[in-house]
């Protein structure tokens, strides 16, 4: 269990914390609503996955990694995250990355490949940075080699 996907572990838990009911402020609606729901973070979900999965920089992190599982964990996790009706129980950032050491660059990858996704899905820029604005303070969790 140890070598969970950087990919999953670092989305799931990284947008549980911080953006748990993220509300647009003009409008009132919660992020997983503008976001499109959780038929809309499923398609995200997927297009990332397959990204990191073809991903040279940081694919090895995730090899032995259930796929299915990771994707039905991610899009819990997002959808839960945007304040949506999904729940997410999972490890912490620090106990599931811990001894993995992932690095800098690894991290920039996986940014990179989320990005990817939700630009594919024409994901607003508003929206995309409220998720990515929750990764940033985690990554001192995550990276072990600088």
């Amino acid at each position: 269990m140890k070598r969970q996907s950087v990919v999953g572990m670092v989305v799931m838990s990284v947008l549980c914390v911080g953006s748990a009911y993220a509300a647009d402020e003009a409008k009132g609606r919660l992020l997983y609503e503008r976001l499109g729901g959780k038929g809309a973070i499923t398609a995200v979900v997927e297009t990332f996955v397959g990204n990191v999965g073809g991903d040279k920089r940081i694919n090895g992190y995730f090899a032995s990694t259930d796929l299915v599982k990771l994707k039905m964990h991610l899009v819990n996790q997002i959808c839960e995250a945007s304040g949506g009706p999904c729940k997410y129980t999972g490890r912490t950032m620090k106990q599931t990355h811990a001894g993995m050491g992932v690095s800098d660059a690894a991290f920039g990858a996986l940014v990179e490949d989320l990005v990817a996704a939700l630009d594919h899905h024409k994901v607003g820029k508003t929206e995309k940075d409220e998720l990515l604005g929750v990764l940033g303070p985690m990554k001192s969790d995550i990276v072990e080699k600088k």
